[in-house]
């Protein structure tokens, strides 16, 4: 067994190319080349055996002709041992003997450190890893070092994007085996493990153990850094990032890096313009599953999130958060530029634009730029007619939520906008304007 970030992978065979030659491994009782005595040393000066044996279909050289017969089956799909229990059938002997193991039981090979036994030889090596902290295979793209031959291949298909791995049943392709056998189990609908505390199932047997930390509390993954805990290692891997300055996700397009592979692959609809989210409401598509979740409020009117001050609810959590800074008066966003402050994050960035002239959201229909999203937003719905915003009073719909909330104090009567040198209160702050330069310019 190994973990791959939140993975358990147990690997059943090994690959076919492993112990050609060097069939002593298997052997739990052979001793290594480094207890042989010096006399049993080979003389350097004899020379190494002719590989006499050729491959028809590769021209691949063996030095004994069973290792040819071996190695051609590997064409020809022949596999002429098979196992008297379940009937799996194998090409190599040898592979056959290892898997006899899954029903006898049998583990051979022990780890000098702690005593933990393995079935297959290479596992023993893997595992004794763990102990000695050796990690001899390297990237050769950016030098990290792993313990394991297949999380460095595995790794290098992040800079390399390959997906080696497909579907058969609708053609999606994957980086890892696992992750396809665990898609594989969405079409089969196959879930075979249950909680015993909620009765929910699931298709994989770590998705089961990570879903019992949410009743058992567990949080056996601790920050090196700060000690703080997390159930799940992929947390924990994401949290050390703060600590570490990390952004192993690099955008092919632009070049900016992220801490956390969600955030790259968020970011990277900005520029393909993809929206995999679609409300089934109003078939409105969204690009990050978040605003999809936040749309749907739109419909069904629900606002979760109180304000402890003013009791005002809203839809969105950074819509309160937004709003209590007019309490506290907090403007903890600061311009380099002007040394203007701003409540919101976002709020400066949009600000950011006017000294860098910036307007990187485009219009798909005519080619207008804009330097905030929600005016490319407004004004894409000249061009489809769109008005998502109804009033909940009388019906009628608005193509922006500015203008809604501006139509909407014509039934409540708000008028929360007050002239400071006479009182007078007003419903829009357009009609402030007008007044103050009516009355008192």
């Amino acid at each position: 067994m190994r973990e791959v970030g939140e993975i358990t992978v147990t690997l059943e065979e090994e690959e076919e190319e492993t112990g050609y030659l060097i069939n002593s491994r298997e052997r739990p009782d052979s001793q290594s080349d480094s207890s042989k005595s010096p006399s049993e040393e080979p003389d350097p000066e004899t020379p190494k055996p002719v590989r006499r044996h050729h491959c028809s279909k590769c021209n691949k050289s063996f030095k004994l002709s069973l290792n040819l017969k071996e190695h051609e089956r590997k064409h020809t799909g022949r596999k002429p041992f098979h196992c008297s229990q379940c009937g799996k059938r194998f090409s190599r002997s040898q592979n056959l003997k290892k898997h006899s193991r899954i029903h006898t039981g049998e583990k051979p090979y022990h780890c000098s450190h702690c005593g933990k036994n393995f079935r297959l030889l290479d596992k023993l090596k893997e595992h004794e890893r763990t102990h000695t902290g050796e990690k001899p295979y390297h990237c050769s793209l950016c030098g990290k070092s792993f313990s394991q031959l297949a999380n460095q291949k595995e790794h290098e298909r992040k800079h390399t994007e390959e997906k080696p791995f497909q579907c058969s049943q609708c053609g999606k392709r994957f980086s890892r085996s696992q992750n396809l056998k665990i898609h594989q189990r969405t079409h089969a609908r196959e879930k075979t493990y249950l909680c015993s505390q909620c009765g929910k199932c699931f298709t994989q047997l770590w998705s089961l153990n990570k879903h019992n930390r949410i009743h058992t509390g567990e949080k056996p993954y601790h920050c090196s850094h700060c000690g703080k805990s997390f159930g799940l290692l992929g947390n924990l891997k994401e949290h050390e990032r703060k600590h570490t300055g990390e952004k192993p996700f690099q955008c092919s397009h632009c070049g900016k890096r992220f801490t956390r592979l969600q955030q790259l692959k968020s970011h990277e609809r900005t520029h393909t313009g993809e929206k995999p989210y679609h409300c089934l409401q109003c078939e409105k598509s969204f690009a990050q599953l978040a605003s999809l979740n936040n749309h749907k409020r739109i419909h069904t009117g629900e606002t979760p999130y109180p304000c402890a001050h003013c009791e005002k609810r809203f839809s969105r959590p950074q819509e309160l958060k937004s709003h209590e800074r007019t309490h506290t008066g907090e403007k903890p966003y600061h311009c380099s530029q002007c040394k203007r402050s701003f409540s919101l994050l976002g709020s400066l960035n949009k600000h950011n634009r006017i000294h860098t002239g910036e307007k990187p959201y485009h219009c798909a229909h005519c080619g207008k730029t804009f330097s905030r999203s929600q005016d490319l937003k407004s004004h894409e719905r000249t061009h489809t007619g769109e008005k998502p915003y109804p009033c909940a009073h009388c019906g009628k719909t608005f193509s922006r939520s500015q203008d809604l909330k501006s139509h909407e104090r014509t039934h409540t009567g708000e008028k929360p906008y007050h002239c400071s040198l006479c009182g007078k209160d007003f419903s829009h702050l357009g009609s402030l304007n007008k007044h103050k330069k009516a009355m008192h310019s």
